[in-house]
């Protein structure tokens, strides 16, 4: 998601609260919502979510907070990721969506309750998954190259969809992600819709067909252990262009543990770099005498 930065020393609104938790690290509060700075692997850190936390900010710990809302590179970035999240709940508020009971069957199961965001336009929550259904006369206002036929829209990337359609239902917050999820696994609608190119960086759909299209013809690991065999090393396995279908060529590589940082879509192997390997393997399906 997309986090509009602002001025680190503006004054909070009233109903944002910063602190120091007992450990030390940046918190703060939002409505229900508390947000921490986290320390993560080495310098980085990322943004730690909890919900209707009863104790002072000043006591909480990290144990208190079990949602993972990305990365953070700086405090600046935290508060700003904070304000907007307070921003994102004033504009619900003045939106006035609506909390019903349903029963309704949805794709993902029994509906145990939704949201009204208009008439027609719904947002179901379930036992294990979500998401939007629309009426027919609400789902024909969406662009053919995005509607799905019965209306139903599913949370995870779907949602976007929705909220394209009908950018008034929804936060500026909202919308930002939205624009940017269409982008990113739609790219081929989009460009069509709004009549432009998407350039390197702005889709990670364009962006994988690109990656995948410049190493069609080499290898790309599509499993991979910590060697038992040679320490200080990568067991990795690689089929050409990353293909996981069943009778694909495999082979093995040693790759150093220093060198194996897998990208945005894979880990391309050199083999003028990085040895073939055949010997004994750390992968239990192929030790000798696995079931």
């Amino acid at each position: 998601m997309t986090f509009t930065q602002r001025e680190p020393d503006s004054a909070p609104p009233p109903d944002v609260r910063f602190a120091t938790s007992a450990e030390g690290f940046p918190v703060a509060l939002v409505g229900e919502t508390a947000f921490a700075m986290l320390p993560g692997r080495g310098e980085t850190h990322f943004l730690g979510l909890a919900w209707r936390i009863r104790r002072p900010l000043e006591e909480l710990v990290r144990k208190d907070f079990y949602g993972h809302g990305g990365v953070l590179a700086h405090k600046d970035a935290f508060r700003a990721k904070v304000l907007e999240q307070a921003e994102d709940v004033r504009e619900k508020r003045a939106l006035g969506r609506r909390d019903v009971r349903s029963q309704a069957n949805t794709p993902w199961g029994p509906s145990q309750g939704a949201t009204v965001l208009a008439d027609g336009v719904l947002c179901h929550s379930t036992a294990g998954h979500g998401g939007f259904h629309l009426t027919s006369d609400r789902n024909a206002k969406v662009d053919r190259r995005l509607r799905r036929p019965r209306g139903w829209y599913e949370e995870d990337a779907e949602w976007a969809i929705v909220a394209l359609t009908f950018p008034h239902l929804f936060t500026s917050f909202e919308r930002r992600s939205a624009e940017q999820t269409v982008k990113d696994s739609w790219p081929d609608a989009w460009e069509a819709i709004f009549g432009t190119v998407l350039e390197p960086g702005q889709s990670h759909e364009k962006d994988r067909r690109a990656f995948h299209e410049r190493h069609v013809g080499d290898w790309i690991v599509i499993s991979a252990i910590r060697s038992d065999h040679l320490d200080g090393h990568v067991e990795v396995v690689a089929t050409r262009g990353g293909h996981r279908q069943r009778g694909a060529e495999e082979r093995r590589f040693l790759i150093p543990s220093a060198e194996y940082e897998v990208g945005r879509f894979g880990f391309v192997v050199d083999p003028a770099r990085h040895t073939a390997y055949e010997g004994p393997s750390s992968f239990i399906g192929r030790r000798p005498g696995s079931p």
